[in-house]
């Protein structure tokens, strides 16, 4: 009886997880790059609770960590000169991230006091060669589909476009960024493009995640009561051998 109670606790572990995991892809639906998440779900499997000598084990639901769908999201036209997105899955603008380099898809950028190209949370973009600085006396600002910028009729730099032979080296740090996890070498990207005046939505769909929201509703209330019809059914038993002793 034990058993059947702690694989139910396990699913409830998971449902809880991939709530919080569903709940913040409807909330982050019109944020700009945000790339869906689900909760990937293991087998781990252990002892009976009462004779480890009988086999087989028993299975419990175990939290394999969350995956990312970095597929496209839809571009938007905007017209704000300062504004890119990249069309091509699987690449990313650089940023400067304290001592390290991190990775973005949001291109909604902005200027700091220093006329230098930042993330709305000024964090600097990095170009080929190093961080972008744009003089506004100098007027307007163009950029081309290879990340080239161009001022006054005069290349000013290059964004930094780049792509990982795995995107699972790629662990979400906060405001909207990814970081390195592992020691894999960013490489360019020269069949991604760069849109100016535009910027890409969320790939959530709001819809298949309301779904995903009832059906782990309905899995949960489904696990409790196997939970509590196990639970008394070890009830009735203990109950039953008090009377016959």
């Amino acid at each position: 009886m034990e058993n059947a109670a702690y694989v139910g606790l396990s699913r409830q572990m998971t449902l809880r997880r991939e709530l919080d995991i569903v709940a913040n892809n409807i909330a982050n639906a019109d944020t700009t790059g945000f790339k869906v998440e689900q909760l990937l779900v293991g087998e781990e499997v252990g002892e009976r609770a009462r004779n480890a000598f009988i086999r087989p084990g028993v299975s419990f639901v175990l939290d394999n960590g969350v995956g990312r769908d970095f597929s496209q999201g839809a571009l938007s036209q905007t017209g704000r000169t300062l504004d890119f997105a990249i069309e091509g899955e699987g690449a990313f603008f650089t940023v400067q991230d304290g001592a390290d380099q991190a990775y973005t898809r949001d291109g909604a950028f902005t200027l700091d006091a220093q006329g230098r190209l930042t993330t709305e949370t000024g964090h600097a973009v990095l170009g080929d060669g190093g961080e972008i600085v744009i003089n506004p006396e100098l007027g307007q600002v163009s950029v081309g589909a290879d990340g080239t910028i161009s001022q006054d009729g005069e290349t000013i730099g290059r964004l930094s476009v780049v792509r990982f032979d795995s995107l699972g080296v790629l662990e979400k740090s906060g405001d909207g960024l990814y970081r390195n996890a592992s020691n894999a070498v960013a490489q360019e990207a020269p069949d991604a493009r760069v849109r100016q005046g535009m910027l890409e939505g969320s790939n959530v769909n709001p819809i298949l995640e309301i779904t995903n929201l009832i059906e782990i509703q309905r899995a949960y209330e489904s696990v409790t009561r196997m939970i509590e019809n196990t639970t008394d059914l070890s009830r009735r038993a203990v109950e039953r051998l008090g009377r016959a002793a």
